[in-house]
């Protein structure tokens, strides 16, 4: 099965169950999971991609396009995230931040080709010999979604990549981010009702019980 499988997914912390999950989400589907502050939204994605702190535990499967991913490494499962920080690293240039999207290896030219096209097609041609500390936060903001999929995930998960922007900027980079990420099976983790509405697909709390937005 192609997509995004989890399995009765449970994760507690101590004695408390945060949360349990089944859900299949397809390729080019947006789940959407909305919840308040501290309900586990968060610390599901770091179970989907790997990166559980040893304050949880976490029971049941992951599936990545047929593929059980539950106890592989993070850098093995091909899952991409954006987080509500941009976290593109400030020593280096904005060609050099997408250039560490980019699975090593492959001539240089290749690699080159591949950053001013992402660029380009970003609307910031010209931009890779920039600081990222001289960008908007726009810019920022599509700078480190195209680092995250040149990376070519499998799959990409949002922790609330969104909630910096102002309103107009924020319409805009989402549906970017929606457009760009259109082949992926994708998670987003949002308290935006507008951000659900705009996913376009199923709505769920972290127990997995329907929302209507």
């Amino acid at each position: 099965m192609t997509g995004l499988r989890i399995d009765d997914l449970r994760i507690c912390r101590g004695t408390e169950e945060l949360l349990r999950l089944s859900a299949h989400v397809a390729p080019g589907e947006v789940l959407t999971i909305m919840g308040p502050s501290g309900c586990g939204k968060s610390t599901l994605l770091a179970a989907l991609i790997g990166a559980l702190t040893p304050a949880f535990s976490a029971q049941g499967r992951i599936w990545l396009n047929g593929r059980n991913i539950t106890d592989l490494p993070t850098a093995e499962r091909h899952i991409g995230l954006l987080f509500q920080d941009d976290v593109l690293f400030p020593h280096l240039s904005v060609a050099q931040n997408l250039g560490f999207g980019l699975r090593a290896g492959g001539p240089r030219n290749t690699r080159t080709a591949r950053i001013e096209a992402a660029l380009a097609r970003m609307g910031l041609a010209g931009f890779g010999p920039r600081d990222p500390a001289t960008l908007s936060g726009g810019q920022r903001a599509r700078v480190a979604l195209m680092r995250s999929l040149l990376a070519e995930p499998a799959a990409l998960l949002l922790d609330e990549p969104f909630s910096r922007l102002d309103h107009a900027l924020r319409a805009q980079i989402r549906s970017l981010t929606f457009a760009e990420a259109k082949a992926l099976p994708v998670i987003l983790v949002t308290h935006d009702p507008e951000d659900a509405r705009a996913a376009g697909g199923p709505v769920i709390d972290p127990m997995g019980r329907r929302l209507t937005v």
